[in-house]
């Protein structure tokens, strides 16, 4: 509970860093200061020198009026280092009066993790608007330098404490991370280009010139990718099952970081997790797909919603084709109409006219009078109004939503599953000692194989220790590679057989 408590305090802190973008005001003024503090290395500023470079952003638009003025950027700072973006410090200072030696000797560094957060936010605002090319060009890359990697690594076991160790090991140490940043790339590209095609697949329509558009870039440009992916993920998967024996002298080699700290953020490959990350991008294990798996099965449901835009709009029954040329006729209309012709437009256009409400007020309105109509709440138009114009009601009568009845039955069907797998567990509990001894009946074999299928998903190789548990029931499965060793677990409706390997139940853990 305590850590859990710690981690929320660590967590809501660390948000706080973001407060600043989107302040209820001076957000203008408050990213202005931060790309001040994050432009140069060891920035140290005090409030008199922010002030005068702020100055000249008021002077070319960039923050409201006023914001430059001294007691106004003290406010700004002060609130910067309460999110945590800013640590205050001193300074010894020359000044000829008390308001100058306070303005000039508080001085102000930027925090590491606000650093982080300001590039993030400046990488974001330079990110335009359509897909990002995918670097598959990287993927020879990776595959070469795994190939190396392992050649580097037995030259620097051999070589250990030779008069070539240090320059052996610095080889080892640039090719890790050489791999670790071409695959970082490769994953982000790979991740922003299916959330753009993503956003695009899923709408309801599509004009003519985007869906031939749309069309050579799945065909032609994923269907690239996909190849490429697909052709030279088997030799990855086999140099990172190679690397996989060697994975602890490895991390030896690369070893901690001297002279450093414990605390100290290491660049990626140096932990058994990254490497971990980096296998599962490429290869399957149980229950858990690979992010190559996921690819092909995206691009899949691209082409499959590609398809469906273009046969509703270009079959001849069902639904018609949208009215999007209509929709921009009109709003060029209205753009160009004058105030009187633009009521005269909506009403014969929608068939919607002056409101008169002849009943009281109500106590509270839920619509906000000081919001204008295009920047409040977007209305979710029926497919059938956006395609024919039609509001007329479609579909079956809704389901009666409370059905006890139903419930009921259901709730009686949920007790008797969970009784019955109380029953297996208790069965289970009884038979741990001697597990090889007792008979399992069917319930019972379904929760033991549903154990002993997570505990060999928990192994990263066939020659580790996998285990699974029960929380609510309190009952563990291990599983233990034993050369030789044959288990065999009787059941009402045969034998499980389970060769070169041990398996021990454990109750009320």
């Amino acid at each position: 509970m305590e850590q859990e408590q710690l981690y929320d305090q660590t967590t809501d802190r660390r948000l706080l860093l973001y407060a600043y973008l989107q302040p209820r005001e001076h957000h203008r003024t408050y990213l202005t200061t931060m790309r001040l503090f994050a432009s140069t290395l060891l920035a140290d500023l005090s409030a008199g020198e922010v002030a005068a470079k702020l100055a000249a952003a008021e002077r070319d638009g960039l923050v409201e009026p006023g914001e430059s003025r001294i007691e106004n950027v003290i406010a700004r700072l002060k609130q910067l280092v309460e999110w945590g973006n800013l640590v205050p410090g001193r300074r010894e200072v020359i000044a000829s009066s008390i308001a100058e030696f306070q303005h000039g000797s508080v001085r102000y560094q930027v925090s590491k993790l606000a650093v982080r957060v300001q590039r993030d936010v400046d990488e974001l605002l330079r990110v335009p608007e359509g897909a990002r090319e995918v670097s598959r060009e990287l993927l020879p890359a990776i595959e070469r330098g795994l190939g190396q990697l392992g050649r580097s690594l037995s030259d620097a076991v051999f070589t250990e404490g030779g008069p070539g160790a240090r320059r052996a090991r610095e080889a080892l140490a640039e090719q890790v991370t050489t791999l670790f940043l071409q695959h970082a790339e490769l994953a982000v590209t790979v991740r922003d280009f299916y959330a753009y095609l993503g956003q695009i697949v899923t709408r309801h329509h599509l004009a003519p010139d985007e869906i031939s558009g749309f069309r050579n870039l799945l065909v032609e440009y994923i269907q690239m990718v996909v190849e490429d992916v697909l052709r030279h993920t088997p030799a990855i998967a086999d140099s990172l099952a190679q690397l996989a024996r060697g994975r602890t002298e490895l991390l030896r080699l690369l070893g901690p970081a001297d002279g450093l700290g414990a605390e100290i953020e290491r660049s990626r490959g140096r932990t058994t997790a990254d490497w971990q990350e980096l296998t599962d991008w490429f290869v399957d294990r149980p229950g858990r797909p690979s992010q190559v798996t996921a690819l092909r099965e995206a691009t899949g449901r691209a082409i499959g919603s590609l398809l469906a835009s273009v046969k509703r709009a270009t079959s001849g029954g069902g639904l018609l084709p949208g009215r999007r040329a209509e929709l921009l006729k009109l709003a060029s209309w209205f753009d160009s109409a004058e105030p009187d012709q633009a009521h005269c437009l909506y009403a014969a256009a929608f068939g919607l006219y002056s409101a008169r409400n002849l009943l009281p007020a109500p106590e509270h309105d839920g619509d906000d009078e000081h919001t204008p109509w295009r920047d409040g709440p977007v209305l979710d138009v029926t497919v059938s109004v956006r395609s024919r114009g039609d509001r007329g009601a479609r579909g079956r009568t809704s389901r009666i939503m409370d059905d006890p009845i139903t419930e009921h039955a259901l709730l009686n069907e949920a007790r008797q599953v969970d009784q019955q797998r109380a029953e297996a567990v208790s069965e289970l509990v009884g038979a741990a000692p001697k597990i090889e001894d007792a008979e399992l009946s069917s319930g019972a074999l379904d929760v033991f194989c549903e154990l002993l299928t997570m505990a060999m998903a928990q192994r990263e190789r066939a020659e580790d220790t996998g285990s699974a548990a029960d929380p609510v029931r309190g009952l563990r499965l291990t599983v233990t590679p034993e050369q030789g060793r044959t288990t065999r677990i009787a059941t009402a409706g045969g034998t499980l057989t389970l060769h070169n390997a041990s398996v021990v139940l454990e109750a009320g853990q």
